[in-house]
């Protein structure tokens, strides 16, 4: 076969091929800014760790006489750092585990049902995506705390973010990828609605699922606001709220108040840090060509 030939298809199967200056430089690319990107998460931990702290660049490579764990006991003494971490859990898992369920749901019913005012209702939930949470926290307050007597309760934590626009339009634009032949089979067969979302919608749109729950853990794990109105009991808060009062009451009154900041910070990042390198691959991975072959 002609070179050319050869040459062609190799940029059909696999791309155009670098050559080996290309593939050196480009590696070299991908190195500084994978450094760069995880410095400060380097300095972090490091700065946690020093008992004299040092917040000039060479505290980046410290004496291994200078590395203790005393700033994580100074701000646990403080703050309770498990029972912080205890109530974002909680308020983080009951905001994904609605999430999941509302966003499935809505997201099916907007992609493989017909029904009065569905484009309607697509376009309500692409106009919350312009809305700042900001503004509804007023009316949420007195709706939720007043009205409903659920201040310093999880589920006062967790009803603002139960449904997520934003995964609803994730599962209706992976639903659409379906194929409705699929669908419309297993109706004949006698399936239900809840059935076929259950047993055949649910497998295929996994990368969907999993890709919702890495983009909305981040908001409940990280959220402040709400919960520090909704929240007067500093047994209730959350580990960003504890966090927060302990940098703006506490920090300036320890021994080193900027290796326990650091600390608590750490404590905060790190499970967001595991989920994501955990979970990353699904962001590109699909099983949708392997569930519909043959």
């Amino acid at each position: 076969m002609p070179r050319g030939g050869r040459r062609r298809r190799s940029r059909r199967g696999t791309g155009i091929e670098l050559s080996r200056g290309q593939a050196i430089l480009r590696g070299v690319v991908l190195t500084i800014g994978a450094i760069v990107f995880l410095f400060p998460f380097y300095y972090m931990l490091v700065g946690s760790l020093q008992t004299e702290p040092d917040p000039t660049v060479a505290g980046a490579f410290p004496n291994p006489s200078n590395l203790t764990l005393e700033n994580y006991a100074a701000i646990n003494s403080r703050i309770n750092l498990l029972q912080g971490l205890v109530n974002s859990g909680i308020f983080t898992g009951g905001v994904l585990l609605c999430t999941v369920v509302f966003g499935l749901l809505a997201g099916y019913a907007l992609a493989m049902l017909q029904w009065r005012g569905r484009g309607t209702t697509f376009a309500l939930a692409l106009l919350v995506q312009v809305v700042p949470f900001q503004l509804l926290i007023i009316p949420l307050y007195v709706l939720i705390a007043r009205n409903y007597g659920l201040a310093d309760n999880y589920l006062g934590m967790i009803l603002p973010f139960a449904i997520n626009s934003t995964a609803v339009i994730i599962f209706r634009q992976y639903f659409l990828q379906l194929p409705k032949e699929l669908f419309d089979a297993a109706r004949v067969d006698g399936a239900g609605e809840l059935r076929l979302l259950w047993s055949l919608g649910l497998p295929l749109v996994r990368p969907a699922l999993v890709t919702a729950v890495l983009l909305t853990f981040i908001g409940p794990w990280n959220e402040f606001l709400w919960p520090f109105l909704i929240t007067k009991d500093s047994s209730m808060q959350p580990l960003a709220v504890s966090l927060a009062n302990y940098i703006s009451n506490v920090a300036s009154s320890t021994a080193n108040p900027f290796g326990a900041i650091l600390a608590g910070a750490v404590v905060l990042a790190a499970p967001v840090v595991v989920l994501f390198i955990v979970g990353q691959r699904y962001f590109t991975a699909t099983d949708l060509g392997s569930s519909v072959k043959g």
